[in-house]
């Protein structure tokens, strides 16, 4: 089962890729949501697109979506989707958004998939067990502590002025802080260019399909407090390529 939902993700994110890449700095429409965040008609289009794959080749299978909302969330098997992480990188005409899928199996995380289709970039992966680059196995970095780490986070914006306070004292200790990359720079730490990623305010679909390729890339994926994501979390994720890194940011964090 699992080669076929792998063949199956291969080809929605393919069918993704080519709406995106025949819309890039084009002209589309773009409204807000209630949260003001948003979301262009590109979107819809590519999520529309991988539900109707979806109900063509698995019918019986779930979705949840950031979009369209769910349908059988409580199925085997769910397909979770984020067809633009980083609207606002889409719609700005910069190439590091990416498109999100992933696979829940009796409700964890299995299979994910992290598509950047301008660049021609792709990270596949199953959770604890193997990570790929456009088809070559990657590993995530060694890094034992803070004082080496390179640690980065979307936007400055995502923390509440606790959380932000709480990042600034991790920040401090690292050796490199950047910013930007959405879902982008979750590949990156599975591919080994970075050492730890600290966000808030993600919902479900944005880091479901992630956790498969970064812990199938030897690293972690946790909340702020060090437990499993999950769909009641409280947005805050944490992740690292080496568990003595992790360990010692959460002793940060929490300190």
């Amino acid at each position: 089962m699992e080669a076929e939902l792998v063949t199956l993700m291969c080809g929605f994110a393919d069918t993704a890729g080519a709406i995106i890449r025949s819309r890039f700095r084009q002209a589309f429409t773009m409204t807000d949501k209630a949260d003001r965040s948003p979301v262009t008609e590109i979107d819809c289009l590519v999520e529309t697109a991988i539900r109707e794959g979806v109900a063509r080749h698995r019918p019986a299978d779930g979705i949840i979506g950031e979009e369209f909302g769910n349908e059988r969330p409580d199925a085997e098997v769910v397909w979770v989707v984020d067809p633009i992480d980083g609207t606002r990188a889409f719609l700005s005409g910069r190439p590091t958004f990416v498109c999100l899928i992933g696979v829940l199996f009796r409700g964890e995380p299995l299979l994910g998939l992290i598509d950047q289709p301008i660049s021609g970039e792709r990270w596949l992966g199953r959770s604890g067990a193997w990570a790929t680059f456009n088809g070559v196995g990657i590993h995530a970095r060694s890094c034992a502590g803070l004082a080496g780490a390179v640690l980065s986070a979307t936007t400055p914006e995502q923390f509440d002025p606790l959380e932000w306070c709480r990042f600034q004292a991790l920040a401090r200790r690292c050796r490199v802080n950047v910013f930007g990359g959405d879902g982008y720079g979750f590949g990156l730490l599975a591919s080994g260019y970075q050492d730890m990623i600290a966000e808030a305010d993600l919902k479900f679909y944005d880091f479901a399909p992630i956790v498969p390729i970064v812990t199938g890339a030897g690293g972690l994926m946790t909340d702020w407090a060090g437990r499993t994501l999950g769909r009641g979390g409280d947005g805050r994720v944490l992740a690292a390529g080496d568990a003595r890194c992790h360990a010692a940011a959460l002793a940060v964090l929490n300190g």
